[in-house]
């Protein structure tokens, strides 16, 4: 049985120079990136280029979690906040 490894992939889309927009996939377990223009491509792109990333590099398995779902979470920030406290 083959092991199984899950890697966190950030999805942004960008705004390029020229006004048009890409999907941008990041995969922040292993420091790469890979783009397509809409989320499915760029999903498929990101997944070869972790396949091709971890068959040069191997060793790199050993950095990742077999079996626990990475953990995600999104936070809303305000602009101009004020902060409640500070130390010092």
């Amino acid at each position: 049985m083959k092991n199984k490894y899950f890697m966190d992939i950030v999805i942004n889309k960008e705004k390029l120079s020229d006004n048009s927009f890409v999907f941008v996939a990041h995969c922040t377990s292993l420091g790469i990136a890979s783009q397509g223009k809409d989320v499915d491509e760029a999903m498929k792109n990101i997944k070869e280029a972790i396949e091709l990333y971890l068959e040069e590099q191997p060793e790199k398995y050993s950095e990742l979690a077999s079996h626990e779902l990475p953990l995600f979470s999104v936070i809303e920030v305000t602009k101009n906040a004020k902060i409640a406290h500070s130390v010092g």
